[in-house]
């Protein structure tokens, strides 16, 4: 009989133990099905969040324009160019804007034939103060132009073909500026450290030279317009445009003796612009980028690109 009691004993211990384990198992199902629905939802807000900044963010674009009153300049004095976060209580959401028409626009540094440009010559001067290598423009070149003949420093199917993952040259215009990894050359670092200076945008669609935006224009981007700009002169645009637009070029000492070469090359507005936007609702995080053509006025613009991760 002790026997009995004591094998009664264990079985009960036993049956009480797997009732406990499948108990916590059970618990602990529903804890993570509910924390995966939590996230879930978390993720579907911060996604449209961040697809609501885009729409804010071209809000801001039209409120900055009708401030302008009419007047023939983008800047980033504007309310544009400032970030801004906004709590929608159950996330925030987070804007910036970059103006595309302040950078230089490899499609009009390149050309069907593979001859080059005055474009093309601002690409090289770029990549020399970059301290890039000047062949990137030669890769750039074949990559876009019509024949099979690979400049010195370039590359044409003949070459891409040979890779692991072979593939054939474009001979046509850059679609976007990330397709710039394809090329010979240009690595990801290259490729991050050019990003903020480069655009595959103009003004209209296939045109053949893009003024690029002073007021908005990177360092690097103003220093590259011309070879006789020296650094002094760079430094006297962007100190005064930290106060007021350019709106003429002789405003500025001592660039009155350029202004006849850069006047075919620059402009004082842009109308091309790339929206970051991200949405946060506690640790879930969306982010949506758009670049968008404005026609000025409440005139919705026109999407040129769009992405979410």
């Amino acid at each position: 009989m002790r026997g009995e009691r004591g094998f009664a004993l264990v079985i009960t211990l036993v049956v009480t133990a797997l009732l406990v384990a499948l108990l916590v198992e059970f618990v602990n199902e529903v804890y993570v099905d509910a924390s995966h629905s939590h996230n879930f939802v978390a993720s579907q807000q911060a996604g449209m969040l961040a697809e609501s900044g885009i729409a804010g963010g071209i809000k801001l674009l039209q409120v900055s324009s009708a401030l302008r009153m009419g007047e023939q300049y983008s800047s980033l004095l504007e309310p544009w160019a400032k970030p801004q976060t906004f709590d929608s209580g159950a996330g925030s959401v987070t804007i910036s804007i970059e103006e595309e028409s302040g950078k230089l626009n490899l499609n009009t540094a390149t050309s069907t034939n593979g001859t080059a440009n005055d474009y093309t010559q601002m690409a090289v001067r770029l990549l020399t103060r970059m301290k890039l290598s000047t062949e990137l423009t030669d890769a750039l070149m074949d990559w876009v132009d019509e024949n099979d003949t690979p400049l010195p420093g370039g590359a044409e199917t003949s070459y891409y073909g040979t890779l692991k993952l072979p593939y054939a040259a474009k001979n046509n215009r850059l679609e976007t500026v990330d397709e710039l990894a394809l090329l010979k050359g240009f690595t990801p670092a290259i490729l991050t450290k050019l990003r903020p200076c480069v655009t595959v945008y103009g003004s209209s669609d296939f045109e053949l030279a893009t003024r690029i935006n002073i007021n908005t224009a990177d360092r690097d981007v103003i220093a590259a317009l011309d070879e006789k700009l020296s650094d002094d002169l760079v430094e006297r645009i962007l100190d005064y445009r930290k106060t007021r637009p350019i709106t003429n070029l002789n405003s500025i000492p001592g660039l009155d003796v350029l202004a006849a070469n850069l006047s075919l090359k620059v402009g004082y507005i842009g109308n091309v612009y790339r929206i970051h936007a991200e949405g946060r609702v506690g640790e879930s995080v969306s982010r949506a980028e758009a670049v968008v053509r404005t026609a000025g006025g409440t005139t919705p613009p026109v999407v040129l690109y769009w992405r979410e991760y």
